[in-house]
């Protein structure tokens, strides 16, 4: 079975990130490459960060000045990507969470901060792989029957509804 290279930083200071949701952030990147046969080795690095930070990179990329719970950055399009030379390994993108607004949603959700960065996770890496759902309609379905699968497969089945 292939697999992703996973890097995850840590770049805010606000909220512990607790034990074993980095191997989590892994399993979900996994997962998601399992549940689309994708073929490969892949890297995908994952950054957790303030409000501040995401409302920057929002403003910057998207043109929102407003924080926001991630953000993806994918490095390809149409099911090409990059492929490091010396590798071989598909350079998917990046994926940029925001922990504050990860934290808020579980409690509203309610439901674990885990299954929630579990499921931005989720939802960033289907971006990464060229899922869309901001014009709706069938691709948003498509999309969110993909991230609940995804979640079942990795235990975190959904509990409270998420619009």
């Amino acid at each position: 079975m292939n697999k992703a290279k996973v890097v995850v930083f840590d770049n805010q200071k606000a909220i512990h990130i607790p034990t074993g949701v980095r191997m989590l952030i892994r399993r979900c990147c996994n997962a998601v490459l399992y549940a689309e046969n994708f073929e490969g080795n892949a890297e995908v690095e994952v950054t957790f960060v303030d409000d501040d930070e995401i409302r920057k990179l929002n403003a910057r990329h998207r043109g929102i000045d407003a924080p926001t719970d991630v953000l993806s950055f994918p490095l390809g399009e149409n099911g090409k990507f990059d492929v490091h030379p010396d590798t071989g390994v598909k350079q998917l993108g990046s994926i940029v969470i925001n922990v504050k607004r990860a934290e808020e949603q579980a409690t509203k959700l309610d439901h674990s901060f885990q299954r929630e960065m579990g499921y931005l996770t989720a939802h960033s890496m289907l971006h990464l792989l060229g899922y869309d759902h901001e014009e709706g309609g069938i691709e948003q379905l498509r999309m969110r029957e993909k991230e609940e699968q995804i979640m079942s497969m990795l235990g975190l089945p959904r509990i409270g509804l998420r619009g």
